[in-house]
């Protein structure tokens, strides 16, 4: 293991242990890291003797190579971080990375769709089989609380409290939060927990998860996609605008929509700053702006 490789391991362990990032964040603070480290084998360069020039030239390349903004914009995050870390274990007597300009990331607004596409795509789940009824209970949870792919599938039996409607979600960082079951989603929860629900799946008793594939063991985050465009594609929706993700921004944004407060929408989503939730802010007005420019009479000369 290079000394590079050792630093990395280290900073790895402190993202985890001190700041509570998730597996995936690490991951790719770890991609990232080697890359650049590979860079600096390259041509010779170690750490004492990089500069505020070196990272400029290293993300010159990257800009060269046509990576997205955003992950020009990851890559100098992972750089400052560790970088930063390091100086502050006494690794490197100064932190090159302190002026390092920030890439600039171009502006990426959620695509949400329409109340009426995800009225059109749960109410074409109308099925009595295990399959529907499942993929009913999931679609309407996805949408009904805002969580991530990775959220719902993590959901297990004793996370759901029918009595207080509330459902127990656990995000990044392992952090938990209480997300309000409403009427439609109870609806479709119970429908799927009954007869010929999830008992019906084969081996369901081994497990605690909610969502079970036909397997009967635990859904996984491909399987959510799998069965999210073979829904939409049902329900005449395009797949290549619909995820896991879209259900997502659609609560958030119909909600900010019909008068929800901010604050309200950042906690049911778990964003821990605000500032990430006010990005759907930005959405609700381009479609009021859009419906505006549609329907007004006055809106065109």
């Amino acid at each position: 293991m290079t000394s590079s490789e050792r630093l990395i391991d280290e900073f790895s362990q402190w993202l985890s242990v001190e700041k509570g990032r998730s597996n995936a964040t690490i991951e790719a603070y770890r991609r990232d890291l080697a890359h650049f480290s590979h860079w600096m084998s390259a041509r010779s360069l170690d750490l004492a003797s990089l500069g505020e020039s070196e990272l400029e030239a290293y993300l010159g390349v990257l800009r060269d190579s046509a990576l997205a903004a955003s992950s020009i914009a990851r890559a100098a995050s992972s750089l400052r971080g560790w970088l930063g870390f390091l100086f502050a274990e006494g690794y490197i007597s100064s932190d090159p990375s302190a002026r390092l300009r920030s890439a600039r990331r171009g502006r990426s607004l959620p695509k949400p769709l329409g109340e009426h596409e995800i009225a059109r795509l749960l109410d074409s789940l109308s099925g009595d089989s295990k399959i529907d009824l499942r993929d009913r209970a999931l679609l309407e949870l996805l949408y009904g609380t805002g969580a991530r792919v990775s959220e719902a599938t993590g959901i297990s039996l004793e996370d759901l409290d029918f009595d207080e409607e509330l459902i127990l979600v656990t995000g990044k960082g392992s952090k938990q939060r209480l997300v309000p079951m409403g009427a439609s989603l109870k609806h479709a929860l119970g429908r799927y927990l009954g007869p010929g629900g999830r008992a019906a799946f084969v081996g369901s008793q081994r497990h605690s998860r909610l969502f079970l594939n036909a397997r009967g063991t635990p859904l996984s985050r491909q399987g959510v996609d799998l069965i999210i465009h073979r829904r939409a594609l049902v329900a005449g929706i395009e797949g290549s605008r619909i995820s896991a993700h879209v259900f997502r921004h659609s609560c958030a944004t119909h909600m900010l929509a019909h008068g929800a407060d901010i604050r309200v929408v950042q906690e049911l989503l778990g964003h821990a700053s605000i500032a990430t939730t006010q990005v759907y802010t930005a959405v609700s007005v381009i479609s009021l702006q859009r419906e505006y420019q549609n329907a007004h009479p006055r809106a065109h000369e």
